[in-house]
């Protein structure tokens, strides 16, 4: 029996390690492809969770106002002992109105029938919840844009580095090639001394490649609110991603669907909600009650409570405030002035969305011709490479020949990948600008 609280205590340790041994392999994954790291930012980074909590917060101060719709009960309890009664004069002759103890005991129930306030609370419990829901779909959004574009700043680094893995592949050939026609007599010593010299260029250029990705991994890490001491690698495919570089370029911009203009047309509710309870505070306010009191009185304390005096009534309460300086006008006039000027904010904001579109397209556009002219160079630097290679060992070709195909090959490896991730790029910029940008 002595053993028993051992082995549980045991039982108890091991589930508390599984437990958090399994939330952190929740919590990180070794691969990952985009659409993965976009859903796991949207459930641990903590812009977006704030938000989270901020609507709950909202939903809790809504019901917080409404709950003054409901009954309010209440209660008042008082005990208090005279040193000096109060007295009264009849006839010439003074007694005692109170008794020395006295002790009462207020029940009030309160009903509001009209109250600008709780009204008002009523009124715009729905676009309160919706402004705080769309400033977390506005988070979201704006994290989808961050993430896809780290996530593809990552994939270029990586991209250079494979790219300068083929340079130092074939550089190590190079050095070999030239060296043995160097002995054989069929060039001088300087080729392959170039060959090295570039060869030491391209690991020097690997390191800072590799640098880059650490800090750009870490910004990518930031991003998705991803724990920093952990890694992971990036799963993509090449020709999905080039297959998702097109776009729609007829589309034309439909402001409703974008997130700022929904949450203008929520702010504009609201102040007509706010105009409405100005001109509502012209109404008096009601409210109906009842109230049951219990009163306890006795000269001896011990014997304060023998005695019970109830008493109840009902009524309705009726306030209205006559003037007050003209200031429900005034309040009434800004008010509409608030509304009036919210409306610049729709044409400014039209104007703004029309230019961040245009602009988007427009780079767009110019990214994808970059992509389709990077992309005939590749093919067509490599074929100039090989074929001055080939040209070079038969004794055609210089040296000086090779490292010109060579540094022309890698220029155009660079500029087609540059092309391809800012087409990619920019397409989320025309995709947020029209508001087709979803989670």
């Amino acid at each position: 029996m002595s053993k028993h609280p051992i082995v549980y205590f045991l039982v108890f340790i091991c589930f508390i390690t599984t437990s958090k041994a399994q939330q952190k392999q929740d919590s990180v994954f070794e691969n990952a492809t985009l659409q993965q790291c976009v859903q796991y930012a949207l459930a641990h980074r903590p812009e977006i969770n704030q938000s989270l909590l901020d609507e709950k917060i909202v939903n809790a101060e809504v019901k917080t106002r409404l709950a003054d719709w409901y009954p309010q009960l209440s209660l008042n309890y008082t005990i208090e002992h005279y040193f000096k009664t109060p007295v009264s004069v009849s006839n010439g002759t003074t007694f005692s109105t109170t008794p020395k103890n006295f002790s009462t005991a207020y029940f009030t129930l309160n009903q509001n029938i009209f109250n600008p306030d709780v009204l008002l609370a009523s009124k715009t419990a729905s676009e309160v919840r919706t402004q705080a829901s769309q400033f977390t779909a506005n988070s979201k959004i704006y994290t989808i844009l961050d993430v896809s574009k780290a996530f593809y700043n990552v994939l270029l680094s990586q991209q250079q580095i494979n790219l300068v893995d083929q340079d130092i592949s074939r550089l190590d050939r190079t050095i070999k090639d030239s060296y043995n026609q160097y002995k054989a007599g069929v060039v001088d010593k300087t080729d392959y001394k170039r060959a090295q010299i570039s060869l030491n260029n391209a690991v020097a250029e690997k390191k800072q490649y590799t640098e880059a990705v650490i800090a750009k991994f870490s910004v990518l890490k930031l991003l998705m609110g991803y724990p920093q001491d952990s890694s992971f690698d990036l799963v993509y495919d090449s020709l999905q991603l080039q297959s998702e570089i097109y776009i729609d370029t007829l589309q034309q911009v439909n402001y409703n669907n974008r997130i700022e203009f929904k949450i203008l047309q929520t702010q504009q509710s609201l102040y007509e909600a706010n105009l409405k309870y100005y001109k509502w505070s012209f109404i008096p306010n009601i409210s109906a009650y009842g109230d049951y009191n219990l009163t306890y009185g006795n000269n001896k304390f011990s014997k304060l409570y023998s005695n019970n005096f109830p008493s109840s009534g009902v009524g309705l309460t009726l306030g209205f405030p006559i003037f007050q300086g003209g200031k429900r006008n005034w309040q009434i006039r800004t008010a509409n002035l608030e509304l009036d000027r919210l409306q610049y904010n729709f044409v400014s904001l039209r104007d703004s969305i029309q230019s961040e579109y245009t602009n988007a397209l427009a780079n767009y556009k110019s990214y994808l011709n970059d992509y389709y002219i990077q992309h005939d160079n590749l093919d067509l630097a490599t074929d100039v490479y090989n074929t001055i290679y080939l040209q070079y060992k038969a004794g055609v070709k210089t040296y000086l020949d090779v490292i010109v195909a060579e540094s022309d090959l890698r220029t155009t490896q660079v500029n087609y990948l540059n092309a391809l991730y800012e087409v990619l790029s920019s397409k989320l910029d025309v995709e947020k600008a029209l508001g087709t940008l979803t989670y």
